[in-house]
């Protein structure tokens, strides 16, 4: 790929592993070139994905955590154990998905930056629900990437549909460089890697909640349904914004 060729070098690391950074005397990837090495990211493991990201972008690198499972964590401690991990803290999340941040942190010795919305007078998912997502989760998004060049995050294709076409690389609208080291992932390596590297995982996801968001927006799953369709149920929306933003 001429693209990729021109936009990063390719270098050893002490370990010998060979290393494709981004040429710091370029301009900003266009998003071409940045379609181009999502492309070739494609053939490469995520731990090859987030090494990458970090050898490129890292201090000013961020990754986003859900808290259903540590399993995109786990990956990425082992190959920066200080990257910044971001949790955002709504306000209405279950209690043992706060208890599955505390118990993540202390495993890891987790760089843990937590997000905190400000109390409302008047619960916001009651008084705005449309709106609720952005101010809470998108909004508080906004000030971690602030700084930032690169952000990373569990999203994988197999989810929804939504998110069948998520790129390897990408830019968001932030115009930050956006990498999903996992996207490839099928629910069955996600499941694979917990069992063989005794990952903690949300209990919530063992009571049948596959996809965990706020109290107040998530319900369980149903044999047969769709991992998300208890997100937002019964409402015509499916994603908080997080990744689209």
């Amino acid at each position: 790929m001429a693209i990729v060729e021109s936009s990063i070098r390719s270098l050893s690391n002490s370990d010998g592993h060979e290393l494709n950074l981004i040429d710091p005397d370029r301009p900003v990837l266009s998003d071409d070139e940045l379609a181009a090495i999502s492309a070739e990211m494609e053939s490469k493991s995520a731990s090859k994905v987030i090494r990458w990201a970090v050898d490129n972008f890292s201090p000013h690198l961020a990754m986003t955590a859900s808290m259903t499972d540590a399993v995109l964590i786990d990956l990425a401690v082992k190959v920066d154990p200080a990257i910044e991990v971001v949790f955002i803290d709504t306000g209405y999340h279950f209690p043992e998905t706060l208890e599955t941040v505390e118990e993540v942190r202390r495993h890891y010795g987790l760089n843990l930056r937590m997000m905190t919305v400000a109390r409302q007078e008047e619960e916001l998912w009651e008084a705005d629900p449309e709106n609720c997502c952005s101010a809470v989760k998108v909004g508080q998004l906004d000030r971690a990437l602030a700084g930032k060049t690169a952000w990373m995050s569990g999203l994988r294709r197999q989810e929804s549909d939504t998110r069948s076409g998520a790129p390897i690389v990408s830019r968001d609208l932030r115009g930050l460089v956006k990498v999903n080291p996992i996207a490839t992932w099928t629910d069955q390596d996600v499941a694979n890697y917990i069992a063989d590297n005794d990952i903690i995982v949300n209990p919530l996801t063992l009571r049948g909640y596959p996809s965990i968001g706020c109290m107040p927006c998530t319900t369980p799953v149903a044999d047969g349904e769709d991992p998300r369709a208890g997100r937002w149920r019964g409402k015509d929306k499916s994603e908080c914004g997080l990744h689209i933003a």
